[in-house]
């Protein structure tokens, strides 16, 4: 368990380690409406999607909750499988760029949100690098809004590029990046390379 103290003595401390997902699926789909803006109807959509993912072998989830047990951030993914459908998606504009081979021996971060209120605490970056320290693959992949965003700008940090842009999800209203990072993850302090 890690833990990453508040801001102040108003903002409570932070724990972050293994979740049960299915359990608290709500409560995770609850701390994703607040950070990525979900209708109702969207939650319903993604409750299926969520609890499905889950059962996939390989799924890890790992979550950040107060002393109180409050669910403030989650982090799910898996190994990836050419034949999901987030690749068969992604998998022509990475031929494009000729980056397709990262579909391969990669761990897909599926889904990672923060509470907005709790966002700018490190909470993200510590999600993000324990669910992907603990897998066997040499590279995590995972695909984000193509705009210059907190969240880009976090991934670039801990090592993430671009391997293709203005990719565009059945049913997304803006287009994605994908992007990947051999790993481990850059650490804080780590010496950036875009090689």
């Amino acid at each position: 368990m890690l833990s990453i103290p508040g801001d102040d003595p108003r903002t409570p401390d932070v724990q972050v380690g293994p979740v049960d997902l299915t359990a608290r699926v709500d409560d995770a789909l609850a701390v994703q409406a607040l950070a990525f803006g979900l209708s109702d109807d969207e939650i319903d959509v993604r409750r299926h999607i969520v609890l499905r993912h889950l059962m996939y072998p390989g799924c890890r989830s790992f979550g950040a909750t107060t002393d109180e047990g409050k669910l403030v951030g989650f982090v799910y993914g898996l190994p990836n499988q050419r034949t999901h459908w987030w690749s068969t998606v992604v998998e022509p504009y990475l031929r494009r760029t000729e980056s397709d081979s990262w579909l391969d021996d990669s761990f897909v971060i599926t889904e990672l949100h923060v509470h907005p209120g709790y966002q700018a605490r490190g909470i993200g970056r510590a999600l993000i690098t324990v669910i992907t320290d603990g897998v066997t693959q040499s590279r995590s992949i995972l695909s984000a809004i193509d705009v210059e965003s907190p969240a880009r700008h976090l991934y670039r940090q801990l090592g993430y590029q671009d391997l293709a842009r203005q990719v565009h999800f059945p049913s997304a209203a803006r287009p994605y990046a994908v992007m990947g990072a051999t790993l481990p993850l850059r650490r804080p302090g780590a010496v950036a390379s875009d090689a």
